[in-house]
């Protein structure tokens, strides 16, 4: 139980900007324990979305100003996390650099044309993607599950997919996790789609997404790093919003 405690206490640390002052073991088991954790930081992004959208609904706010509250507490408690491995696989790939240099400039704490401009473009989507989505008065139940599948999927990835070199924090978290963690983790995500049925469709996607994004980084690097798994969350996140806003659209049309 303290290893699963320590395990959900790591995932926060990682995922979040979430203030926990804690130490915690690093060892197999604390390292399982956080990957199976990883959908319950995203229930717990989700839940203050879910919040604050309903929050910002009572209070009657505009939409862009809704939507633009929503997307700014979004990136802040991530802190940029996932943002920043987006704008390094988008420097690399732009680059049409080879491999070894590619995995160079992921590397490079400098940001490049590419990188700024992936992050202009996802940014910019997702704040449109919500507006509307404050517009039109999609449910705010959404804002819980997006955040949550989109971890799933980086945990599913992480565990399922061989990594590009033998070092690096990816590859320390992965020797230690297997395809049962991946299953462990789903179960909260069950949980909620116990009440929510629709979340399981929600699931479909987010997996169609990953399975094609994968197979594109493999193809392009041979292997995975935590830039790609922290660019994978983000591009879940834009890619369930996309869906979500086109079935509302298409469904109430």
């Amino acid at each position: 139980m303290k290893n699963a405690l320590y395990g959900a206490v790591l995932a926060f640390q990682f995922l979040t900007r979430v203030p926990l002052p804690i130490e915690c073991p690093w060892n197999a088991s604390t390292r399982r324990w956080a990957l199976r954790a990883y959908p319950l930081v995203g229930l717990f992004i989700g839940a203050l979305l879910w919040l604050f959208a309903l929050a910002f609904d009572a209070l009657a706010l505009p939409a862009p100003i809704a939507a633009l509250a929503l997307l700014s507490l979004w990136v802040a408690l991530g802190g940029g996390l996932h943002l920043d491995g987006a704008m390094d696989l988008a420097d690399a790939l732009g680059s049409n650099q080879p491999l070894a240099r590619r995995l160079e400039i992921m590397k490079d704490p400098q940001v490049g044309s590419f990188g700024i401009l992936a992050l202009f473009f996802l940014l910019a989507w997702k704040a449109v993607l919500l507006w509307a989505l404050v517009d039109i008065g999609a449910p705010a139940l959404w804002f819980l599950i997006v955040p949550a599948l989109a971890r799933f999927a980086g945990a599913a990835m992480l565990v399922l997919s061989p990594c590009v070199q033998p070092s690096g924090l990816a590859y320390a978290f992965k020797r230690s996790l297997a395809p049962v963690d991946v299953a462990l983790s789903l179960v909260p995500l069950l949980g909620v789609a116990f009440f929510y049925p629709p979340l399981l469709g929600w699931l479909a996607g987010a997996l169609l997404f990953t399975v094609l994004f994968r197979a594109g980084v493999l193809r392009a690097f041979k292997g995975i790093n935590g830039d790609m798994i922290g660019a994978l969350i983000e591009g879940v996140e834009l890619w369930l919003v996309i869906l979500m806003w086109s079935w509302w659209w298409f469904a109430t049309a």
